[in-house]
């Protein structure tokens, strides 16, 4: 038995035939399935009464005031303002600072750079003389000299 191919007058591409096949069992698909409704025996719920969605209330936690913040002593807002007056309510307070000497001593090089104030460079070299490490010591004892011929050199210029 021998096939012989078909010869249309019109060419159909793969792309068309294998559509119009799957179109076809698609369809024969739909027509074979055959639903059957079946009386439910489960009882349907009778909806209750709506319950809110909001949670019950509960009392507002009570918040501490805060402390009460004195204004700065200089009338301006800038930032230059606010700093000039955070490096004096800072001054007398560094040597009630808890941290070390390191730190305690950047501190007094920070109150220094910025007020061009020699009262604060013995303090700052005390802080200097505390730190432990030998070459963070040495470091902060060459920033001290540095400060002082700074400030030295401003005095007389």
């Amino acid at each position: 038995m021998d096939i012989e191919p078909q010869t249309t007058t019109k060419p159909i591409s793969d792309d068309q035939e294998l559509a119009k096949v799957l179109a076809g069992v698609s369809q024969q698909a739909d027509d074979a399935l055959e639903f059957e409704e079946t009386p439910s025996s489960i009882p349907t719920p009778t909806p209750a009464a709506p319950t809110p969605d909001v949670a019950p209330a509960q009392p507002e936690p009570v918040m501490p005031t805060p402390a009460v913040v004195t204004p700065p002593t200089s009338s301006g807002d800038s930032l230059e303002d606010i700093k000039k007056d955070a490096l004096l309510e800072l001054r007398p307070l560094v040597d009630k600072l808890d941290i070390s000497p390191e730190e305690k001593f950047d501190t007094y090089l920070l109150l220094i750079r910025s007020t061009d104030d020699k009262a604060l460079i013995a303090p700052a070299h005390a802080a200097a003389q505390a730190i432990a490490d030998e070459a963070r010591r040495a470091q902060a004892l060459l920033d001290v000299i540095k400060e002082i011929d700074y400030l030295s050199s401003n005095q007389t210029a």
